[in-house]
């Protein structure tokens, strides 16, 4: 995925993405220590999984299936959720897609 994906980076998040040759799309999400506490570290990751359930799932299986990584940057470490949900929409619209209405 790392040399013949779409990658896509916003100031807290990279996307990175690949069409998948299964039926349904997959969803990976990285979130390195940065030298943050494993609680801090555990708090990123439940978020992210939260804003992929939320907007970025129900937009993948509408689609061709595809393979997507959502890895955390040092700066998601000191954010509130709704700087990442806009940044992982800013990310969707690059791609191509935009977020479910909510």
């Amino acid at each position: 995925m790392r040399q013949t994906g779409k990658r896509i980076r916003t100031a807290t998040l990279e996307l990175r993405t690949l069409a998948s040759l299964r039926r349904l799309p997959r969803v990976g999400v990285i979130v390195p220590r940065h030298k943050q506490s494993a609680v801090a570290r555990n708090l990123v990751k439940r978020r992210i999984r939260e804003l992929i359930r939320q907007s970025l799932w129900p937009m993948l299986v509408t689609q061709p299936p595809r393979d997507v990584v959502v890895r955390a940057t040092p700066a998601a470490y000191g954010v509130p959720i709704a700087t990442l949900a806009a940044d992982l929409a800013q990310a969707m619209r690059r791609l191509g897609t935009t977020p479910p209405a909510t």
